[in-house]
């Protein structure tokens, strides 16, 4: 009988045991699932949170560049307003100066939708990696001149310092697109960063009337330089250009020269009128120091690049960086050429028609040009205080 109520009880604890373990392990289950769904929550929460933090934060800076961009656009539209409404100002006038100044100085901006511009290139986007913001500028320096003096020699050779950029192209907005504004000027120029120069070329700027006073408007400051040559023989390579392109071109001494005789110069024919450096030089200097015009020599540039180069960085307050080693030169074209360049890694020359054989020309006709010229070259050499020493 205690042996039967000793085995009941016994069963009924074992049963008792089991319920308890099968609970306990539901409990747990229960507990680590209630937890793992928990904490899961909570890091998406946090997720959600920092990802609305960074949304607020990002929106606040795109609103406060659009208010800048903004501001910085209204002032310019009006300070564009003032520049123009005073161009036929005397430009010794101190307060067209500090306008002209103003308004280069709010332009510098490159504004798009609001939003500042930068290049897609794949060296600005390292640079903006770096905290660094490339944007458009005006030029702060003009190759103004002269046609077929060596402008876009000096122009490649000058870019391979990596302090200048230069629009790649003549642009002619001080010429050909004066209404288009400044706005559309500063568009076409290369991207650049703090430090960098923006330089363009459009050699008929020298010879244009209006030029000099819209050059002085947009930057009272702008550093101008003009290659000048032998105008005997910058005559020469102009016509030569031009025949280039035309097959039933008159010869060049029917050409310069009045009624086919060598006794009258025809000063109308372009190729001989640009040839008068001190008539357009004398227009330049009415609205920029000599100080802020480096003139270099259109034949040194030929035969020592590396020394008219140098010239060059000293007068922009360039580091030397262009040098000999950068050059070599090309005896079949009689030209000089470039190890590497700002677009090219290997040896090149700028191109077939830079060296182009010019045509015979009658030696008395030469005599009589440079007869023509020498007073003017003269005029010329004192006004820059530089001997060329053409024949």
């Amino acid at each position: 009988m205690y042996v039967s109520i000793w085995c009941h009880s016994l069963n009924l604890s074992s049963r008792s045991l089991a319920i308890v373990l099968v609970v306990c392990v539901t409990l747990v289950y229960f507990s680590y699932s209630f937890n793992a769904c928990l904490l899961a929550s909570i890091s998406r929460t946090l997720q959600q949170q920092s990802n609305l933090r960074n949304l607020l934060t990002l929106q606040q800076r795109n609103a406060s560049s659009a208010a800048e961009a903004n501001r910085v656009t209204n002032t310019s539209r009006s300070a564009n307003g003032n520049s123009n409404s005073s161009t036929s100002a005397s430009p010794s006038s101190n307060s067209s100066s500090s306008s002209s100044s103003s308004t280069t100085a709010l332009l510098n901006s490159t504004v798009s939708n609001g939003v500042a511009s930068v290049d897609g290139a794949p060296k600005y986007q390292m640079l903006r990696q770096q905290g660094l913001r490339p944007s458009r500028h005006l030029p702060d320096t003009l190759i103004i001149g002269v046609k077929k003096s060596g402008t876009r020699a000096l122009l490649e050779f000058i870019r391979l310092h990596p302090d200048v950029r230069a629009a790649g192209s003549e642009v002619h907005f001080f010429d050909r697109h004066y209404q288009r504004g400044l706005r559309w000027y500063r568009h076409h120029m290369p991207y650049t960063i703090e430090g960098q120069i923006t330089m363009e070329k459009t050699p008929s700027y020298f010879v244009t009337k209006e030029v000099p006073q819209r050059v002085y408007h947009m930057n009272t400051a702008t550093k101008l330089l003009i290659v000048v040559r032998d105008p005997v023989t910058r005559a020469i390579s102009d016509y030569t250009q031009a025949a280039s392109k035309k097959a039933d071109m008159k010869r060049f001494e029917q050409l310069a020269f009045v009624n086919g005789s060598y006794s009258v110069v025809d000063t109308n024919w372009g190729p001989v009128k640009i040839g008068v450096y001190a008539r357009y030089l004398e227009h330049w200097l009415l609205y920029f120091p000599l100080s802020q015009l480096l003139f270099i020599s259109g034949e040194r540039l030929i035969m020592d690049p590396a020394y008219e180069i140098g010239r060059v960085q000293d007068f922009l307050g360039l580091k030397r960086v262009v040098t000999e080693k950068h050059f070599y030169f090309n005896a079949t074209k009689g030209f000089p050429c470039l190890f590497k360049s700002e677009a090219r890694s290997t040896p090149h020359c700028l191109g077939k028609t830079k060296g182009r054989n010019h045509p015979h020309i009658d030696a008395n006709a030469i005599e009589r040009l440079r007869e023509f010229y020498r007073p003017f070259n003269n005029k010329f050499y004192q006004l820059t205080g530089i001997n060329f020493a053409w024949p």
